[in-house]
Formats: C-alpha cells, structure tokens, sequence
C-alpha cells in the first residue's frame, strides 16, 4: 500500500530526544538514571502526572536508527514526529513571569533537539513543532518552528498555562494557523477527571479521550473554528468527540447557551482530521463512514507501548484498498508539503 509518491505517512509518532531531556536533568527537572531499562522520570510541573512516574523511553524515542528500522518493519516511510505531551508543561502551575519564561524555554529547546533530530533522516523524518499555549509566546514559537526550523506543521496540546484553547491569549496562534493554513495536530495532555481516572492508566486509556472531546467542542462552540479554520488532525481518532455529534448538534440546535455560532458543529466536526489510532476495525469503519476517508489520516502513536504496530494492515483490512491508499499516505502527503519532497 502506498501514499502520495509510495509513502505511508504516520501523523502521529512522538520523539524525546537526548538533547532536551539532558537540558532539564541540568535543571533539576529530570532523572535520566533509567535511560538503559527504557524509563525517564520528569519533574511533575513538566510531565503533569505524579512525582517519581517511571515514563517510557524506548530506544526509538531517541535514536533515529532504531526508529528507521521499526518504521521499515511496519511499512511506514514517513514520521511527522512531535514531542510527547510529557514533554509540553501544558499543566505548569503559571504563578509569575518566571514560570512562563520556563514553560517557554522548556519548548523552545525542544523544539531546537526535535529539529535535530529529524535531521538525521530528512526523507523519512518531518517534525511537527510545539507550541507554548497560554503563554502569549506560541504564535511567536510556531512562526519560529515553521520559518526558522523549518518544520512541516505546528502540534497542539489540549491546555496550556491552566487555559483552555479558546482562551483569548491564544488568539494570535489561530490566526497565523488559518492564515498559512499551516497543518496541526492535536494530543490530549491531561484528564478532566484527576481524581476519578487516577488508577487503571485511565488518565490515558479514558481521561485523553476525554479531554480531547472537551478541548475541540471549546473551539467550536467559542466559535475558534468559525473564525480561524485551519487543517487540524486530532489524536486517537478525536477520542470521545465523533459520537457526541448527534448531542452537540441537538445542543447547539436547542439550548441557546449553545447556539453559539451559524453553522451546526456536525460541519466543523466534518472539516476536521482524524488520526486512526482507534485499535478497533470496526470504530475505524465507522470513522471513515462519518466524515469520509480523505478527512482520516494513518497514526499510530508510535513508539509508545500504547501504539499500533502494524498500520498498514489495521487500516487496510478495515477500509480496503482504495480507501486505504488515502488514508494511509495521500491526504497527509498534501497536508504536510511533501509531494514533491
């Protein structure tokens, strides 16, 4: 199965590099000790789960040849890679200029080693850029991303400084998105449930999905889409958010808190980009069968242990071929400027 040019393009595959991981074992804000057992420690004001958790570091996360030849074993050619959210410091506690000054840093060197990175395999290997959200400063780093680094799209997080995405200090983000209609994928980093998803691994397995159904219904309904649309892929097939669409449209249809904007959100829903990492045929088909399989794009989640290793096959088998060609490779192709590439 092939993409644009023969390529299958994974939109979803994260990478640490060693760079900004040292970087903040200088600040305090890091223990590298488990690099050799896979495991990395992060300073909970950085990673936003509990002090001491042991997160995965696969070798892949860090060393581009491991990540070719596990790229090669799926049949993935290309990864637009972003950093994790363990990475983002979207949950930083923002109590002073200092603290922003931080969050800021913290991105903008890894943004510096993501780059780096996916410089060591220019054909296989684009990178998305992080941005410091709630901060006033992500419009600033995506230009920089984008202009000076030369990354192929911008990825989001859900939350950033304690606001939401519709926060009016993230205005200026939008607006440079939907001006250069720049490519941008979006990763839950938090639960909304703390407290309730603590146990199990359901900040991931339940509080993500969640949290990203909350965080794109914000934008719709604060009317973030209405006015800056922009190609957006969000991660793990948009979470919870595809089968709010029947109660989202009665919402906004009924109850005039929600009528909002002018448009029904199933059109905003409609526009948006899925990432096919649903580990379910069935959830897939039905994805494809809602907005349509140019609106789906592959991912994987890679190289976490949470993450489809076999993406050619699930996404195949699911759609068949034809519908798999542009799932797997052609739309995101065109997404990430890669024609020609």
């Amino acid at each position: 199965m092939s993409g644009e040019a023969g390529r299958v393009v994974d939109v979803h595959a994260h990478a640490m590099p060693l760079p900004i991981l040292e970087w903040l074992v200088e600040q305090g804000l890091a223990d590298l000790s488990g690099l050799s057992d896979g495991i990395v420690r992060l300073d909970p004001r950085v990673s936003g789960v509990g002090p001491g958790a042991p997160l995965p570091l696969p070798p892949a996360m860090h060393d581009v040849s491991v990540r070719l030849g596990q790229m090669d074993q799926a049949g993935v050619d290309v990864h637009a890679v972003s950093l994790p959210p363990f990475l983002m410091a979207t949950t930083f506690p923002i109590a002073s200029e200092a603290d922003s000054a931080l969050v800021s840093e913290v991105i903008r060197r890894g943004n510096d080693a993501l780059a780096e990175y996916v410089a060591q395999a220019p054909d296989r290997l684009v990178a998305l850029g992080g941005v410091p959200l709630g901060t006033g400063e992500a419009a600033t780093e995506a230009a920089r991303c984008l202009d000076e680094l030369g990354m192929a799209g911008i990825a989001i997080c859900s939350q950033g400084a304690g606001q939401d995405l519709d926060a009016e200090v993230n205005e200026p983000l939008w607006a440079l998105l939907s001006q250069r209609s720049v490519f941008t994928f979006l990763h839950p980093s938090a639960s909304p449930a703390p407290a309730r998803t603590k146990d199990f691994w359901f900040p991931q397995l339940v509080g993500y999905p969640m949290e990203t159904a909350l965080a794109v219904a914000r934008l719709i309904f604060a009317g973030v889409t209405t006015r800056h649309p922009f190609p957006l892929c969000l991660a793990h097939g948009g979470g919870c958010l595809p089968s709010l669409r029947g109660r989202l449209s009665m919402g906004w249809d009924r109850k005039p808190q929600a009528h909002t904007i002018d448009t029904d959100p199933r059109e905003h829903l409609d526009r948006l980009y899925y990432d096919t990492a649903v580990f379910d045929e069935e959830l897939l088909r039905g994805l494809v069968a809602m907005v349509g399989p140019e609106q789906v794009l592959a991912g994987t989640d890679f190289p976490f242990d949470l993450a489809e290793w076999d993406p050619v096959g699930f996404v195949t088998r699911a759609l068949g071929k034809d519908a798999a060609e542009l799932v797997l490779g052609r739309t995101a192709a065109g997404l990430l400027g890669l024609q020609d590439s």
